[in-house]
């Protein structure tokens, strides 16, 4: 059974190493070694993260002579942000919930006499 595309790119996100590629690839193509280089791990290491986030769709691997550069497909990330939007929504509510309860319970401190300013 083949998981989904959300699913794939979750599980390649999982990963620091591979969040750093990406980060990197941000801000255009790199080859392997390039990508490699601010790990301490081996090329075939660095290989396997990028297998896995070609399966994931979140990046491309070129040819240009003998580099094969690896470029960023961030048509996976906008599945994530757009299927964390409602839970954005979810903690926006909960946030404003939250100010009113506050500014209720200054209003009552207000009202009591308990509020002292200058402390």
């Amino acid at each position: 059974m083949q998981a989904d595309p959300l699913s794939m790119t979750f599980a390649a996100l999982a990963d620091p190493t591979r969040r750093a590629i990406l980060a990197r690839l941000a801000s255009g193509p790199a080859t392997v070694k390039e990508l490699s280089a601010p790990f301490d791990m081996t090329g075939p290491a660095v290989t396997k993260h990028l297998r896995v986030l070609e399966r994931a769709g979140l990046i491309a691997r070129g040819r240009e002579a003998q580099w094969r550069p690896c470029r960023l497909e961030a048509a996976p990330l906008k599945a994530v942000a757009e299927w964390t939007d409602n839970y954005r929504k979810f903690w926006d509510a909960s946030f404003n919930r939250l100010d009113k309860y506050l500014d209720q319970l200054k209003t009552k401190e207000k009202t009591h006499g308990r509020y002292r300013q200058g402390r």
